[in-house]
């Protein structure tokens, strides 16, 4: 089979063409990255999506979260006891340095942004006595990820300088997001080009329309024929005086009889702009993002109870999607399968909470009510230095295991009232 491959294109979506087969237009499309453009001609790459305010809005979003989110290497010594796995070459990678210019959150953030944005992201191990001590991460557009006739997986590299270079799956750590093939993940840019392509087009307009004037709100009547002189004169006199922002509020000087005629908002107006509202929503959906976290709050009630609900919906149904696939991950790709029984990667949650005071003392009054924190647990998660007394390693007896309290199903007796 003949493959035709541009370095550019079959880098960004990992497809091939077999030019005996193919159609002229099939041929014309995959020339001109057709999979990425959109019905109005529109080419879509990350670059021009991140113009796009709910786009750029909803990578940031995820990809900040899951970039400040706690993360730790922990060593599993017994089924029921883990702790931070100290001293191994590993766990400096992960929270400290993963390569020799980014700090770990500049390193996560990056990461999701690609595997949210092309589906997939890809960074290249660097190994020393056979751990790993750095993760180089690779642009999407330079890698082009196959699946051998063996199912082993393989990854072409094309480095600045245009040599290019395969590796295994032992070499890199790979994020997949959802995969319809098993290897490769889904380019979100290609499948919703369309929406991208549409608010991008809105925003031409929009912009377009600020720069001649605005809405037609006004037009000019003239009660006979215009000379061609007056025409010219009064044209210019409007487009030097009305169009564009900085012109807004200057006196028109008409001629020759002519009037101005206020008009309202057409139908067409007003869809415009309910079109452009509409693709926030669209976008949103594609991300998993709550509207009301991109500005749109028209349509909060939408689900359960309100904000409240969506929050925690995004918490369920979008972050802990992505935080198992980076745990899934790491663990696959960067941890020897020797320790797969010792070792995890986990990310820690309950810095979600940091922004709500009230739940984060809610969920650790709770934990320390029923017996789950000691109270040097809490301070450690606060990080705080631990207690010095012995109480500080103390775990209170749950309620209802505490044969001293009083459980509120007997009834009261008389010394009670009293």
């Amino acid at each position: 089979m003949v493959n035709i491959l541009t370095s550019a294109f079959r880098a960004a979506i990992g497809q091939t063409i077999n030019v005996t087969s193919a159609t002229d237009a099939e041929i014309r499309d995959f020339l001109r990255d057709g999979s990425n453009t959109s019905i109005s001609g529109r080419s879509i790459t990350e670059n021009n999506a991140m113009k796009v305010a709910a786009a750029y809005r909803c990578v940031t979003i995820v990809s900040g979260v899951i970039s400040w989110l706690p993360m730790d290497l922990v060593r599993r010594e017994s089924e029921n006891v883990r702790k931070p796995a100290v001293g191994h070459p590993l766990r400096r990678v992960l929270t400290v340095r993963p390569n020799a210019w980014q700090t770990p959150k500049e390193f996560k953030q990056l990461m999701q942004a690609h595997v949210m944005l092309r589906g997939n992201a890809v960074a290249v191990k660097v190994k020393a006595m056979g751990e790993v001590v750095a993760l180089l991460p690779v642009h999407p557009d330079r890698v082009l990820i196959e699946q051998e006739n063996n199912l082993q997986m393989k990854y072409t590299v094309t480095a600045a300088d245009g040599s290019m270079k395969v590796y295994k799956s032992a070499d890199v750590l790979h994020l997949r997001g959802l995969s319809l093939d098993g290897y490769r993940g889904l380019s979100v840019l290609t499948h919703m080009r369309e929406s991208l392509g549409i608010a991008l087009d809105g925003e031409t307009a929009a912009a377009t329309l600020m720069k001649n004037g605005s809405f037609i709100d006004t037009v000019i009547k003239h009660p006979d024929k215009m000379s061609k002189e007056a025409y010219d004169r009064l044209k210019d006199s409007w487009e030097g005086r009305k169009s564009g922002v900085d012109n807004t509020g200057k006196t028109a000087i008409l001629e020759e009889g002519a009037d101005l005629v206020k008009t309202s908002m057409s139908a067409n107006d007003l869809q415009f702009i309910q079109s452009r509202d509409f693709q926030r929503y669209d976008i949103a959906m594609f991300f998993g993002v709550p509207p009301h976290m991109i500005g749109a709050t028209e349509k909060t009630t939408s689900w359960g109870s309100g904000i409240e609900q969506q929050n925690i919906g995004f918490v369920t149904y979008t972050l802990n999607d992505w935080i198992a696939v980076w745990q899934e991950a790491l663990k696959r790709d960067t941890i020897n399968e020797r320790d797969w029984d010792t070792l995890d990667v986990r990310f820690f949650t309950q810095g979600l909470l940091k922004g709500d005071s009230k739940a984060q003392w809610a969920a650790f009054t709770a934990g320390r009510q029923w017996g789950v924190y000691s109270p040097n647990d809490v301070r450690a998660l606060l990080d705080m230095n631990p207690r010095t007394d012995a109480e500080g390693d103390e775990y209170a007896s749950p309620p209802n295991q505490n044969p001293d309290a009083k459980t509120t199903d007997e009834p009261p007796t008389k010394d009670d009232e009293q």
